[in-house]
């Protein structure tokens, strides 16, 4: 993908008084049949087509939100700090930088930045390394927000996701006081910052935060891994990198209970041709994005 503008700035919208803008860190590979779970392929194939080694295109979105008093990032992308092993086989492509420059935001004017969770895909450009290896933050103006969770279930390393955390993404903005831990509960809606909260929507991990912006009377909701492309709408299309998909399944029914009759604006994480939409119920009570 080529750097110019119509690549990285995925969307523009406005949401009451507040301007939405989604950009990309590019896009990245990874195997379908994980990205869909027990799904068979003949059924997710149809969404989300594979190519010759079963891989299927992502996204990678940062939604940047001004309310008129704050500039605040959610989500930073993979970043820079992947192995070279690593970066080749996701195809990794460390495009947001230049996608903040062809938005005319520059990082400095970020005062908040909201991580969903910390796996690498989600909070990369947390931090930047320099030439000389050093690991600085990339936004040195802002404050940053994670679940305590996160950070603690990262420092386990554990067999089934230890390749999911990179200390460097949060833990010298931990060390620093830069990162603000939360300890939201599940369920628990937190506020950040007037029109910005999260909620904990357990089951890909077990702290997901969703983030919730309320603004004249409208609600948008970026809901991370919980629905990451407009691909994983049914009900039971939870991915295989959920830690408890059957608690992914339950939060989905909870999330859409409200999302859909209220219509918010759902933001994808991982979806790079849609990054937003509301979603409906189609003839069959299937949710389906609005036309």
């Amino acid at each position: 993908m080529s750097p110019n503008s119509a690549d990285l700035i995925r969307g523009r919208t406005t949401l009451g008084d507040f301007e939405l803008a989604v950009l990309s860190d590019g896009t990245y590979f990874l195997d379908g049949g994980a990205m869909f779970g027990v799904v068979p392929k003949p059924l997710w194939e149809k969404r989300a087509p594979a190519d010759g080694q079963n891989r299927i295109l992502l996204g990678l979105n940062t939604v940047i939100v001004r309310t008129g008093s704050h500039t605040i990032a959610i989500e930073t992308g993979i970043g820079n700090k992947l192995s070279d092993k690593l970066r080749e086989i996701y195809g990794a492509q460390q495009q947001l930088l230049h996608a903040f420059a062809a938005a005319h935001i520059r990082p400095e004017e970020i005062d908040i930045v909201i991580n969903s969770h910390l796996h690498f895909d989600h909070c990369g450009w947390n931090t930047t390394r320099t030439p000389d290896g050093r690991i600085v933050p990339t936004f040195p103006n802002a404050r940053y927000f994670a679940h305590r969770g996160e950070v603690e279930h990262g420092h386990l390393q554990l067999e089934r996701d230890a390749v999911s955390y990179i200390s460097g993404n949060y833990d010298p903005l931990v060390a620093s006081g830069q990162m603000t831990l939360l300890d939201t509960r599940p369920s628990q809606v937190e506020p950040i910052v007037p029109g910005i909260s999260v909620e904990c929507f357990p089951g890909h991990t077990a702290q997901l935060l969703a983030i919730h912006i309320e603004s004249g009377g409208r609600h948008a909701c970026y809901i991370s891994d919980l629905i990451p492309t407009s691909a994983h709408l049914n009900i039971t299309w939870v991915m295989g990198f959920d830690l408890d998909p059957v608690r992914s399944i339950a939060e989905r029914k909870r999330f859409y209970a409200r999302a859909i009759p209220e219509q918010w604006l759902v933001l994808f994480t991982h979806d790079h041709h849609t990054p937003y939409g509301i979603v409906i119920l189609n003839e069959k009570d299937k949710p389906i994005l609005k036309a």
